[in-house]
């Protein structure tokens, strides 16, 4: 009896299974939070080009609604280029963009999200209807087509290659030696030779060393032929560092539709533009489509977006050259008495015949 009322009495000792369902979901958000996307979003190269998308998204022209602001298109654009999509709650405030979501689906196509709203004080969650959510995803794989995956995911090796580079360098030019060298010097007394160590200014890490010279006068050796200081700083040339670096930053450059000649110290207007007329209308433009159409679908008036003309997206000096070569030639037709009429049949004939 006695026995029975110890164990009664006896606090329950509850233990958790590292694989149960709780240690599975704190996987899942930690790798949301810090591995999903991967760490080369830290390097400057990949906020180079978020900013030249959330820069091209805040000058489009927006026609058939006021909600897309440029606020909202600048947001949409950083949220789409880091993590391969954003999810906007359409509300009588306007669109409120949210930090998490989870999705139920219907031959692949969502129906009902359930959304975690920013706040300053903490977020809320709001369950929404996939008609009231503006869900713009880009890179969609056919398995999960609801899901956006972002550039840096689709290129993670050459992003891993990236941040592995320049964390090295960041390492190197913290830890290393650079700049310490070994001065040979005649041997002497251990004050003298303190006080010599403390003359030198801008030791690094006290990384300093004066070599003494006795073992080469013991030797019977000059020891002050061929003396000269020994560098301490790596050679980083060796390790083709950076070859290295110029190859993932032009990767990472193409995964997210920037012309890596744009970052070239060379480069010149011409290249330039090319650049931006390149990122604007084979990168911007197309999800600013994507964007549109998912608009039009959910606000139920047609919206237009162009990102190329803000932008002047176009080759202005070709334009010049054509029109003042058509100028040309209708004057030159005129002077010669040849009618508009015949001269655009002639035209259509050349290139029939072309």
């Amino acid at each position: 009896m006695l026995g029975w009322l110890a164990n009664k009495l006896r606090p329950i000792e509850a233990r958790s299974s590292g694989s149960g369902y709780t240690a599975q979901v704190m996987a899942a958000r930690d790798s949301h939070i810090s591995g999903r996307r991967g760490v080369a979003e830290l390097t400057a190269s990949v906020q180079s080009c978020v900013s030249l998308w959330e820069g091209g998204f805040a000058m489009a022209d927006v026609e058939g609604t006021d909600l897309l602001t440029r606020q909202a298109l600048a947001m949409i654009a950083r949220s789409v280029a880091l993590n391969g999509e954003a999810v906007l709650l359409a509300g009588s405030a306007g669109l409120v963009p949210a930090i998490d979501w989870d999705v139920t689906t219907r031959d692949g196509k969502p129906r009902a999200y359930r959304l975690t709203i920013p706040e300053a004080g903490g977020g809320r969650t709001v369950t929404a209807l996939a008609a009231e959510v503006l869900h713009l995803r880009i890179g969609a794989d056919h398995t999960t087509p609801w899901i956006g995956t972002a550039p840096l995911r689709r290129a993670s090796l050459t992003g891993a290659m990236l941040h592995a580079v320049e964390s090295a360098l960041a390492e190197t030019f913290e830890n290393a030696p650079i700049g310490s060298l070994i001065v040979p010097l005649p041997d002497s007394g251990s004050d003298d030779m303190d006080q010599m160590r403390t003359a030198f200014r801008g030791r690094r890490g006290s990384t300093l060393v004066i070599e003494g010279v006795a073992q080469a006068t013991a030797a019977g050796m000059n020891p002050q032929i061929g003396q000269k200081p020994d560098q301490l700083s790596p050679d980083l040339s060796k390790s083709m560092t950076r070859e290295t670096l110029d190859a993932a930053r032009e990767g990472i450059l193409a995964a997210f539709g920037v012309l890596p000649a744009l970052m070239n110290r060379a480069t010149t207007g011409p290249v330039v533009r090319e650049a931006q007329r390149q990122l604007a209308l084979w990168t911007l433009q197309p999800i600013a489509a994507l964007l549109a159409e998912e608009a039009t679908d959910k606000l139920g008036s047609p919206v237009m977006i162009d990102t190329i003309r803000p932008l002047q997206a176009f080759d202005a000096g070709g334009r010049a050259r054509a029109l003042s070569a058509i100028v040309k030639t209708m004057a030159e037709a005129k002077d010669a008495g040849i009618a508009p009429a015949d001269l655009s049949g002639a035209m259509r004939m050349v290139d029939w015949s072309e």
